[in-house]
């Protein structure tokens, strides 16, 4: 299993368009990806759990990977994270 503890930057915190990006990033991978936030916890796969957790920007959430290529997709969501200026 790999974790990654995330700040959620957005002023948005994480909207539709985030959690599209996120649910196409982690389609990519076998592993299952989840997202923990204010103790739920929910698939990274499913655009409708993402949207469900609420994230306000300033919220601290927890990436999840756990598979068979559990460290590429860890890296891989992370990454997109930073780079659409989502989080750090």
């Amino acid at each position: 299993m790999a974790k990654q503890t995330i700040q959620i930057t957005a002023p948005e915190g994480i909207h539709a368009r985030p959690a599209t990006l996120l649910v196409q990033t982690a389609g990519k991978y076998e592993s299952t990806i989840s997202m923990e936030y204010n103790g739920k916890n929910v698939n990274l796969k499913s655009i409708m759990g993402i949207m469900s957790l609420g994230i306000p920007t300033g919220a601290t959430v927890e990436i999840i990977a756990e598979g068979s290529d559990e460290e590429e997709a860890l890296k891989g969501i992370v990454e997109v994270i930073r780079k659409e200026g989502f989080g750090e």
